[in-house]
């Protein structure tokens, strides 16, 4: 089985070379790229299965490659951010950003999150089924990862799409921030709600937000 493919776009070649070889440690074959620009380029041709990409780049910052790898192919992002305020992570998960690691970070801490985003898309692929899920004007593919509404495909980034799949399989059922966290992001530590609302904010807006109720200070549901 071949390796799996991370590319690492980070203009700090110190944090970059820290990361790369821990990630190889792991058994992952890594590319590494320094600025907007070509990591976007590196993205197109090597087609990873992950990307941890800085929010502060050369050439173009992060969001905006964020934005451009996003809509060449959707892959799953892990942010890297020296800044703490809410603003700039809602920004990056709203762009398409799976996840975020504020710096400065442990390279085991960040070989955790991107372990628990590959096994969450291998978990979802593997237990999904050929038959659609329908609801209204919506229909979700689970095998072939697509989404479609009113006859017509609704690009989302890989979290966006497993949210959505683990909300329709239980129709009407609440789900806590917590719950999602642990179910669909594979944290088991209780951090990180606002991961959980940017997320759905993202999927409401593309699905439609008849299809994913808000149930104040609980959760969210799916609504067939």
């Amino acid at each position: 089985m071949a390796a799996q493919t991370i590319v690492v776009v980070e203009d700090e070649a110190a944090i970059a070379d820290a990361v790369a070889a821990r990630l190889r440690a792991e058994g992952f074959a890594v590319e590494v790229a320094a600025d907007g620009p070509s990591g976007v380029e590196l993205c197109a041709r090597s087609k990873p299965d992950l990307v941890v990409l800085d929010l502060m780049l050369p050439g173009f910052d992060g969001l905006e490659a964020c934005r451009r790898i996003q809509a060449e192919r959707a892959v799953p992002v892990l942010m890297l951010t020296a800044r703490d305020a809410e603003t700039d992570v809602l920004v990056g998960l709203g762009m398409g950003a799976d996840d975020y690691v504020t710096k400065p970070f442990s390279p085991r801490e960040l070989v955790a999150r991107v372990k628990a985003i590959l096994r969450r898309i291998e978990r979802v692929t593997d237990s999904s089924s050929d038959t659609p899920i329908s609801a209204g004007d919506l229909s979700i593919d689970t095998a072939g990862r697509r989404v479609r509404r009113s006859g017509d495909e609704v690009h989302l980034t890989p979290t966006e799409f497993d949210l959505l799949v683990h909300l329709a399989r239980s129709p009407g059922i609440v789900f806590s921030r917590d719950r999602l966290l642990s179910e669909v992001w594979g944290y088991a530590d209780g951090s990180g709600p606002r991961t959980v609302d940017t997320h759905v904010a993202a999927l409401r807006r593309k699905v439609g937000s008849e299809h994913v109720r808000t149930a104040h200070g609980v959760g969210y549901a799916f609504e067939p």
